[in-house]
């Protein structure tokens, strides 16, 4: 691909949709921190479902807590929800997931990978490592990642989900909070964010992480970049404010996307067990 080729974003995937729309084909990783709200509405829509070793914790304790009228122990006996909120893949070096966690998940026919020998890569670069090889992926155009419970917690953590999204430039992954997302723009590319006004922003940001940036320019922020030098201890785009539909963003270096994602919205009253 050329260096100005179009890459198009959008976060139409926190959108309902029915089973007769063509929207975001994409793969859902659970890591171990707390469920976004929105988890039902991803988990349902996603091809293919992966915890990354203690987010199958995650799936077992907090799935049910959305549905505060239903006992937890019933709706994980009744059969539609073994089979809506079985994971396809539990996947990790298995430090954090509870043994009977895994019973429960292995008696649904849930795929364990056992990784405790690779202590190099993190939980989240392995579950990437098997969608990207997966049959699923390797029979579309490439399936997006959504990755929940990759922000918050421990600033360690949080490091290593964002350098996956450097080692894994040409894959779209999106990290995900209750708060906000965050996704990699490559500077191969001229970007173009459709941004989903009920659902995210105004707040938002572009960060240069790695590599300072000599020239970014952007279009339709509050506080737009002309050629602008950015780079950490000097100048960086935070707490800027999205200000139109679509955002344009052109740099020569690698950025990252952050947008806000609003408390009101998005719910889950659609998605009973």
């Amino acid at each position: 691909m050329s260096a100005m080729d179009v890459m198009i974003h959008s976060s139409s995937f926190l959108l309902p949709c029915d089973e007769t729309s063509t929207g975001t084909r994409y793969a859902l990783v659970v890591l171990n921190q707390s469920l976004p709200r929105f988890t039902p509405l991803l988990w349902e829509h996603a091809k293919l479902r992966l915890c990354a070793d203690g987010g199958a914790n995650r799936i077992y304790d907090e799935l049910p807590l959305f549905f505060p009228n239903e006992d937890a122990l019933a709706i994980r006996n009744r059969s539609n929800f073994r089979k809506l909120y079985k994971p396809d893949v539990i996947k990790g070096d298995m430090d954090s997931i509870r043994r009977d966690v895994l019973d429960f998940y292995i008696n649904l026919g849930t795929k364990v990978i056992d990784e405790s020998h690779d202590q190099d890569t993190t939980d989240l670069d392995k579950c990437i490592l098997y969608i990207r090889h997966s049959t699923l992926n390797q029979e579309t155009s490439g399936l997006q990642i959504l990755a929940t419970g990759a922000l918050g917690g421990r600033f360690d953590h949080e490091a290593g989900n964002l350098n996956v999204l450097y080692r894994y430039p040409d894959t779209r992954i999106v990290l995900l909070s209750d708060d906000c997302l965050i996704q990699l723009l490559p500077k191969t590319h001229r970007h173009e964010i459709h941004i989903q006004s009920s659902l995210e922003g105004p707040h938002c940001g572009l960060i240069p992480i790695g590599t300072p940036s000599a020239k970014t320019t952007t279009s339709g922020l509050q506080w737009d970049l002309s050629n602008t030098e950015m780079r950490f201890g000097g100048l960086i785009s935070t707490s800027n404010l999205v200000k139109e539909e679509k955002i344009t963003v052109e740099s020569d270096s690698d950025l990252l996307w952050t947008i806000s994602i609003k408390k009101t919205g998005l719910s889950i009253q659609d998605h009973t067990p």
